[in-house]
């Protein structure tokens, strides 16, 4: 529901804009996010800039998070956020996710540096989200973070320094009990995902998605990167920018998501105190099923043996139907299966 909300307020938004200045804001923008790291100002530096921000990317940043939350949440699923700080949010994608994750009962704060990404955050916000507060903020090494229950920071680490980016996972990992970071799925983005969550992990963290074990990715960087993707239905900016004609894309993505699992001194009435102690997946699977006859080829970071191959055949038919029925970036075995398969090939 939220994400037809947000359509429809983003559609509403954009009217008031050319389109041409609409075309122009974002091409701009793109050369701004693939062009060198800077902190020095803002990259939506007027109104036009967020309108056309929010209506191209908005809608992908929330099927990424609204992804990336949903294996969160699977492998969490007693415990729900109270309070929320979207950390950089600009226009406050990660903000409608979390409330279509947890719907009616979460306050969210989002902190962002651009006043102008804030102002269309808070007006696209007004009629469905309304227990959300737009604070003007530097992420930087002065961030400091109220105790909260959840963290996301999205799209944002890219457009920090690298001290910057430091500081903004440690305020998240000083101030929250879970923590969720997600970055373009591009090498460069996964990079900064690892170096994110090292740092969690160093300050007590357990990964929960989408690793199956806390310790070092057994991905090697420069010959491989873990990313997933979450279909997102393409509007007609996008279709003006991109030049296609397919209604939808796939926006990639790398995340990492995490929870501190000693009890928080603050926790509400919702935690009840508990250490929040979710399992992570037996193995994840980490590019598309390749389906063949008779046999179903899955790619797997497992928590035992790092990457694996795992066949699947019809001799096992309970298998064989959930591998069928598999896609990118799932959990496997499923919930209700113990593993399956002919173990690792090659």
């Amino acid at each position: 529901m939220h994400d037809e909300e947000l359509r429809s307020a983003l559609a509403a938004l954009l009217d008031g804009l050319p389109p041409s200045r609409a075309t122009a804001a974002v091409e701009r923008l793109i050369s701004e996010y693939r062009g060198r790291t800077t902190t020095d100002t803002p990259v939506l530096r007027d109104r036009a800039d967020a309108v056309a921000y929010a209506a191209y990317r908005m809608p992908a940043t929330f099927a990424a998070v609204s992804a990336a939350l949903a294996e969160f949440r699977a492998r969490l699923p007693e415990w729900g956020p109270r309070r929320h700080v979207d950390v950089g949010g600009g226009t406050g994608a990660a903000g409608w996710a979390v409330a279509a994750a947890w719907p009616g009962g979460v306050h969210t704060t989002v902190l962002d540096w651009s006043e102008s990404a804030l102002g269309i955050g808070r007006e696209l916000a007004a009629r469905a989200l309304p227990d959300v507060e737009w604070r003007r903020e530097r992420i930087g090494p002065a961030l400091a973070l109220p105790p909260t229950d959840l963290v996301t920071i999205s799209y944002v680490l890219g457009e920090l320094t690298e001290g910057d980016r430091a500081a903004a996972v440690d305020a998240a990992g000083t101030a929250a009990r879970a923590v969720l970071v997600i970055e373009p799925g591009t090498p460069e983005g996964y990079m900064r995902v690892m170096a994110a969550r090292d740092r969690l992990v160093g300050a007590g963290f357990t990964v929960l998605a989408p690793c199956p074990h806390s310790d070092r990715c057994p991905m090697v960087p420069g010959e491989d990167w873990c990313h997933f993707a979450a279909r997102v239905s393409r509007s007609s900016l996008h279709r003006r920018v991109k030049g296609g004609s397919l209604g939808h894309e796939d926006e990639k993505y790398s995340y990492v998501a995490a929870v501190r699992p000693d009890p928080a001194e603050d926790a509400g009435p919702h935690e009840q105190g508990h250490a929040l102690s979710g399992t992570p997946a037996q193995g994840r699977i980490v590019r598309r099923p390749q389906i063949r006859k008779g046999q179903v080829l899955l790619e797997l970071c497992t928590d035992r043996e790092g990457l694996a191959r795992r066949t699947v055949t019809k001799r096992d038919r309970t298998a064989y139907r959930a591998a069928r029925d598999a896609a990118w970036g799932d959990s496997w075995p499923p919930p209700e299966e113990g593993p399956k398969g002919e173990g690792p090939e090659g």
